[in-house]
């Protein structure tokens, strides 16, 4: 069932037409009037009930969609996505950030280990001779739906961390309670798509967009705690920076 939309359009307005639906939408979005998953009017019906030219209500569908807030489903219609987990780039960890964004985060431990790094993770953490790294891989769900795969490895000689506390905490939880005080980290940003291991864990078709990050993070002391790899569902994440002129 389709969502009838209650848009005002002022045509003595300078802002043009098409935006004004644009800005219509995104309001009844915000304020939970279009939830997610809701399907709107066929385009041809929405215009002629605000009487507007397809051509208008097609430059503002195509606007919402490019901005990620709708989509177009072959045999369902126009429907607003899920909302996105939106981070902000600073050092904190996916849990924390989906309890302060009012998500309920849960997490499933899909592989643990515990030995010798490789030469590449060793030179990422700068570990001493005989410091081995617990190695792990987990799927991170927010409500109910799989957001992230994340694959971490951890330095043995800082905390002692097993499968079971991986299931109950997130990473930066259990390393603050052992002591550890983040200063800094180094991450990398980029994009990539979904293999076909990495598509049905995340529920998404394999090809599909997804985000990733690669991180190392560095506490008070100037040692290289833990490195990792994330891909996260490009319709549900996105990463938000501000930018300052030097």
């Amino acid at each position: 069932m389709s969502t009838d939309l209650n848009i005002q359009i002022d045509r003595s307005s300078p802002v043009p037409l098409y935006h004004q639906i644009v800005q219509g939408i995104e309001a009844a979005i915000h304020n939970g009037t279009l939830e997610p998953g809701s399907r709107l009017e066929n385009e041809i019906d929405l215009a002629q009930r605000l009487n507007l030219s397809r051509p208008t209500m097609r430059k503002a569908m195509d606007e919402l969609v490019r901005a990620g807030l709708l989509v177009r489903k072959r045999g369902v219609g126009t429907q607003v996505v899920s909302s996105q987990v939106r981070r902000h780039l600073e050092l904190s960890s996916l849990n924390d950030d989906l309890e302060h964004a009012g998500k309920k985060p849960a997490t499933h431990a899909l592989s643990f280990s515990h030995g010798p790094a490789d030469q590449r993770v060793s030179d990422l953490l700068q570990l001493p001779a005989g410091i081995q790294v617990y190695h792990f891989t987990r799927l991170r769900s927010a409500d109910g739906a799989p957001l992230a795969l994340m694959e971490n490895w951890v330095r043995d000689d800082i905390v002692a961390i097993d499968e079971a506390s991986l299931n109950k905490k997130g990473l930066y939880q259990i390393l603050r309670d052992a002591g550890v005080n983040f200063r800094l980290a180094n991450q990398r940003i980029g994009a990539m798509v979904a293999n076909d291991y990495q598509a049905p864990l995340l529920e998404v078709k394999p090809g599909s967009a997804l985000v990733t990050m690669e991180r190392t993070a560095v506490d008070d002391t100037g040692r290289n705690v833990e490195t990792g790899n994330h891909v996260y569902r490009a319709d549900s994440y996105s990463f938000e920076m501000t930018l300052v002129q030097r």
